[in-house]
């Protein structure tokens, strides 16, 4: 059944197309330029990312720049992909970062660190790069009771909120992932984080946004709600956001070089 209502609700221009061919990421920035409920989503989460970077001295670069467009909130934004596509002006790994040390102001990433196969790797290099000063600003999924059961049935991408480990094998750059890392980084291992991390302090985490990315239809979907709606939606989630541990599907997490 939850399989006959994926391929139902899939959105038609990715449906022949392996999640992790180039192609796939290319046509993902059309479709989220198309569903303007979903582009009016990735506009608050662009200004709530660029405003986590500082000002001063330093670039900013973009990990898995893929289809999204932070380029026009971040100016001279390095964007970057695991693999060539139009949108990357660089390709890289995240484990291992082709910049020198302390040369970054700021990394930004939406929809990423779940997908890096060793995130201990990549805070490594993120901390050798970045200035004093420097930001991480992510948008990333997070657990709840409610986003456990979307992410476990409902989406496409590996979920485990009991890995014991940072770290996952390695498959496709893109169907590789675990869903629940930023939450078991930033909450349930968080003081084992700031043990190993010490350059690293976590500023914030904001637990946000249960319904409105879902019924947008994201980037694999079909949309699902009017963009009339919109507003309603918000609403609802802001009433919603005074109880973090039931509801949120994306949390934002700010971390600062100190």
């Amino acid at each position: 059944m939850l399989r006959a209502i994926k391929t139902r609700l899939a959105h038609p221009d990715l449906r022949d197309l392996s999640i992790d061919d180039p192609r796939t990421t290319d046509r993902r920035r059309g479709v989220i330029r198309n569903n303007r409920f979903l582009w009016r989503i990735y506009d608050e989460w662009y200004r709530s990312v660029s405003a986590c970077i500082p000002e001063g001295s330093g670039g900013v670069v973009e990990i898995g720049s893929g289809a999204g467009f932070l380029a026009e909130y971040v100016p001279d934004l390095i964007t970057s992909e695991v693999f060539p596509c139009s949108n990357a002006r660089v390709v890289l790994d995240a484990r291992s970062l082709p910049f020198s040390t302390g040369s970054l102001k700021a990394i930004a990433m939406v929809d990423v660190l779940h997908h890096i196969p060793d995130n201990r790797a990549f805070l490594t290099e993120a901390q050798r790069c970045l200035r004093p000063g420097g930001s991480v600003a992510m948008v990333e999924p997070w657990v709840s009771a409610w986003s456990r059961l979307i992410y476990t049935h409902l989406h496409h991408e590996p979920f485990d909120p009991e890995a014991k480990d940072w770290s996952f094998p390695a498959t496709g750059p893109l169907s590789g992932a675990n869903g629940a890392l930023p939450w078991i980084l930033f909450e349930r291992d968080r003081d084992r984080l700031e043990s190993e991390f010490r350059e690293l302090e976590i500023q914030s985490v904001r637990p946000f946004m249960p319904f409105r990315y879902l019924v947008s239809g994201g980037v694999s979907m079909r949309q699902l709600m009017p963009q009339a709606t919109f507003p309603l939606w918000r609403g609802l989630e802001n009433w919603l956001c005074r109880w973090p541990n039931y509801w949120p599907m994306f949390a934002l997490i700010h971390l600062q070089r100190r």
